[in-house]
């Protein structure tokens, strides 16, 4: 049945046991009953503070059940929520609260001066928690992201806030599932996937901050049968100690799903070897929506290094520099359309679509097909760094470094980690006089105010020479591709780590 998503904590409430938990993070608890009431009180209150249909509503909270509160509360408005992470920095915030302009900011941090505004530890005390009655949401959610050049935008995504209760998850979650969430609830897909879970009629069962024994914990307890991972976790989970990783019972795991980095092969094969080839999926797309390619790990062993094959709800090309759609085999650019043509599945605040005069889509990733239609993914085309499956856009590190009083100027590009799959590393022109190190050692605390933690570099190289040329061009491929290549052959050049290891959001 299709029905708004301000009704599905109502419409489960009605239909479950009362004792029916919906979510859970720690100890703490929610059942459907007290969802759809503690929703309904948020939403009162959000009113009373302005927020009418149609607006956006951005929300600065940590995984807990407060947030879904929130989330279900904002679409109970007939408002559209914008999640971001609560500890971004006061000049990314104003950035992108600048594009959104949302009526209302739920948590975050006091220094984003939010015209209008609930902290974090709000409390919506004398509101009637009696159900809300209002439009539904024309985009059910709007989330962030960066552009090629590092500047912020937001998503919408064109599906209005309803919901079928019986209609089959196109990522194989099942009715009533037991899910659990082990990413941030500001990324993408940990926000679909929970809410996903929850529309239904599933539990889940949340991490406040991802911990390798910990999920392997409460796949156990919670009797998971749903999971979504990036491949930084599953590294961290197989490098736990054998002794450790086998004393849970993980045969509740109908799927494992990876995604928002590419997965080292080894790394999957030991993943297949553990569970099952039946077990392991991956996707390719982005939140964008004009396409996706998923594969099960049973494909992947036929096909390795393969992110599948497109769905049937878009099509994909991959085409050449001279523009024309090249051989099976041969590398270019990964373009989609969506079946219901260009600009169907969402729009940018903020930013342009890189798309071509036929409507075709790029996300600015390379890749080839096989015969078989089996989609490879190459290097990207930008020069984004993708990090423990966050998106780092080389130009806004540099420009937040560039200000420091010591640094001439910045280059900073991906090199390899067998963690992360990259890490930052920041080229720093400086003078012969300056104390490379002292500016190296001082980095984190100048960029705390400037740049989110998981952004900041994490070694620093010093130059004494030009790192742009007089147009402000920089040869960056060159630069790290020779660096990866000192690595590599074990080759000297001066690394100056930093003394804070940024950790993953």
């Amino acid at each position: 049945m299709l029905i708004p998503i301000a009704d599905v904590p109502r419409w489960y409430a009605e239909r479950k046991p009362a004792d029916t938990i919906a979510i859970s993070h720690g100890n703490d608890t929610l059942t459907w009953a007290q969802l759809e009431r503690n929703a309904n009180r948020r939403a009162r209150a959000f009113a009373a503070k302005g927020v009418k249909p149609g607006d956006f509503v951005a929300i600065g909270l940590p995984n807990s059940n407060v947030f879904f509160e929130t989330t279900f509360a904002v679409w109970k408005c007939g408002a559209t929520p914008t999640s971001l992470t609560w500890r971004l920095p006061r000049g990314e915030a104003a950035a992108v609260l600048d594009i959104l302009k949302p009526s209302l900011v739920v948590g975050g941090q006091a220094d984003w001066n939010a015209p209008n505004s609930l902290p974090a530890d709000f409390v919506p005390e004398g509101f009637s928690d009696e159900p809300v009655s209002n439009p539904v949401a024309r985009y059910w959610k709007a989330m962030t992201s960066g552009g090629s050049t590092g500047r912020p935008k937001v998503i919408l995504d064109h599906m209005p806030a309803v919901v079928e209760t019986t209609a089959p998850s196109a990522l194989g979650i099942p009715q009533d599932a037991s899910l659990l969430n082990p990413g941030p609830l500001y990324h993408n897909a940990p926000f679909i996937v929970s809410h996903t879970a929850l529309f239904n009629g599933g539990r889940v069962t949340g991490l406040v901050k991802f911990d390798a024994e910990e999920t392997l914990r409460l796949i156990e307890k919670s009797r998971v049968q749903w999971v979504n991972f990036v491949p930084t976790m599953m590294h961290r989970i197989w490098a736990l100690p054998d002794e450790v990783r086998n004393a849970y019972d993980l045969s509740s795991l109908q799927i494992v799903f990876h995604m928002a980095a590419p997965m080292p092969p080894w790394l999957k094969e030991r993943w297949i070897e553990w569970l099952g080839p039946e077990r392991i999926y991956e996707l390719y797309g982005g939140t964008e929506r004009q396409g996706a390619t998923i594969i099960s790990g049973a494909e992947w062993l036929t096909h390795k290094g393969s992110v599948g094959k497109i769905g049937d709800t878009c099509r994909l090309r991959i085409i050449g520099e001279d523009g024309d759609d090249v051989a099976p085999g041969e590398t270019g650019e990964i373009y989609f359309l969506p079946n219901d043509g260009p600009g169907s599945t969402y729009h940018y605040l903020g930013a342009e679509p890189k798309r071509r005069p036929d409507g075709w889509e790029s996300l600015g990733d390379i890749g080839r097909l096989d015969t078989e239609g089996y989609l490879y993914l190459g290097d990207r085309l930008a020069d984004m760094i993708l990090r423990g499956g966050a998106n780092i856009y080389p130009a806004e590190v540099e420009a937040a470094v560039s200000a420091h009083p010591d640094v001439r100027s910045c280059v900073v590009v991906g090199l390899p980690d067998p963690e992360f799959g990259q890490r930052v590393h920041a080229i720093l022109e400086v003078d012969r006089d300056t104390d490379a190190q002292a500016v190296a050692d001082g980095m984190a605390a100048f960029l705390a105010d400037r740049l989110s933690r998981y952004k900041h570099p994490e070694s620093f190289e010093a130059v004494h020479i030009g790192l742009r040329d007089d147009s402000g061009k920089v040869r960056r491929t060159l630069l790290r591709d020779e660096r990866a290549g000192w690595l590599k052959e074990n080759r000297g050049f001066r690394i100056m780590p930093a003394r804070a290891r940024a950790n993953v959001e």
